[in-house]
């Protein structure tokens, strides 16, 4: 979203303490780093310590469940509370590395409505807690693109825009966008996608621009690598371009057509050495106002019904929120949600054929 210092300094702590030294006063938080981090340390982590005296230490992953899942398996868990993808919430609580969540703990909106209800549709499942919706868009430079690409096709079209292009190295994304670029529906890509056919097109599609590929991995990676000129257009998560637009004064620009939208949520894995304090942090963090705090500093849509209306500007005072969100309905027309069942029962096998595919 990419190790940094916070997180040697975290390591250091813990080995020259152990774990157990800290448990009262702590918990450890992980997430993607870079300019998400930053709007939770802003909008949760800062406020909860200054409330309750709990220190957070951040602590950066790239996404998955292998990390927890070895920490788990090993009987040496280090991580207090994680920000997962939807399907990696799934599975995860499918393979019991996650802690269930009973949403009734969790603060009514502020005029009593009860989370259960607040909560967008689909946002708790039975081990997370959504707090945003983000999406995976393409951008372009437009001070070198001024007559610059409007839809996935033209990011597949290296006739009309040679150069090269930024994909993060995963199947998940990608495979639907080469289907929409292609000409499927966006309603129908993940039917598509549910057969041997599906698949061979989506790769077949990949293939055309494959040797104009740059692969990332780290959410702070397309910024700089469209700023640095190494690729014409990337994709990226929606916020992290805006964030280089916004807090940077980059000439990026975002194209909406055929994003995949999903959920980040919060996952507490099994056997958390500081449990309370991580539960405690999960509560504050996803109430009404800490979700809406969040959008003042990256254009991530909040999980809560509540917190939409007390989304306002960014923290600079200037730029309205709404239409920088997933969620506006200018930005949704051509999108697509990520598919969380296909990718939990999926997400091996074409990891796999994915994998095979960058070598081949």
């Amino acid at each position: 979203m990419k190790l940094g210092l916070k997180t040697i300094i975290a390591a250091a702590v813990a080995a020259s303490f152990g774990g157990a030294a800290m448990a009262d006063g702590s918990l450890t938080a992980v997430s993607w780093g870079g300019a998400y981090t930053k709007s939770q340390v802003e909008a949760y982590h800062k406020p909860f310590t200054a409330k309750t005296g709990i220190n957070v230490v951040s602590e950066d992953y790239n996404g998955g469940i292998a990390e927890v899942k070895a920490q788990v398996e090993a009987g040496n868990v280090t991580w207090d509370i994680i920000d997962v993808e939807l399907s990696d919430a799934v599975r995860g609580c499918d393979e019991g590395i996650f802690e269930p969540i009973d949403p009734a703990i969790l603060p009514p909106a502020p005029d009593g409505t009860p989370a259960t209800e607040d909560f967008l549709p689909g946002t708790l499942v039975e081990c997370g807690v959504a707090t945003i919706v983000w999406s995976t868009i393409f951008a372009y430079d437009k001070s070198k693109l001024p007559e610059g690409p409007t839809s996935l096709a033209d990011f597949f079209d290296l006739e009309k825009f040679p150069g090269k292009r930024g994909l993060r190295k995963t199947p998940k994304a990608n495979l639907e966008m080469a289907l929409i670029a292609d000409g499927v529906a966006p309603g129908e890509v993940y039917e598509l996608l549910g057969t041997p056919e599906g698949i061979d097109r989506a790769f077949a599609k990949l293939d055309t621009i494959k040797d104009e590929v740059v692969w990332w991995e780290a959410g702070a990676q397309p910024p700089q690598l469209l700023a640095d000129g190494e690729v014409v257009m990337t994709t990226a998560y929606n916020g992290r371009i805006f964030n280089a637009v916004a807090a940077e004064g980059k000439p990026f620009e975002i194209v909406w057509d055929g994003q995949v939208w999903d959920l980040d949520l919060w996952a507490i894995p099994k056997g958390a050495p500081n449990m309370d304090n991580a539960i405690e942090f999960l509560k504050f963090s996803t109430d009404t106002q800490r979700l809406a705090d969040q959008a003042k500093w990256i254009a991530y849509g909040p999980a809560r019904k509540s917190s939409a209306p007390l989304v306002g500007k960014y923290n600079d005072g200037k730029i309205d929120m709404g239409p920088q969100m997933p969620t506006s309905p200018d930005n949704l027309k051509t999108a697509i949600q990520n598919d969380f069942e296909f990718w939990a029962d999926n997400q091996d096998q074409l990891n796999e054929r994915f994998n095979a595919w960058l070598a081949g």
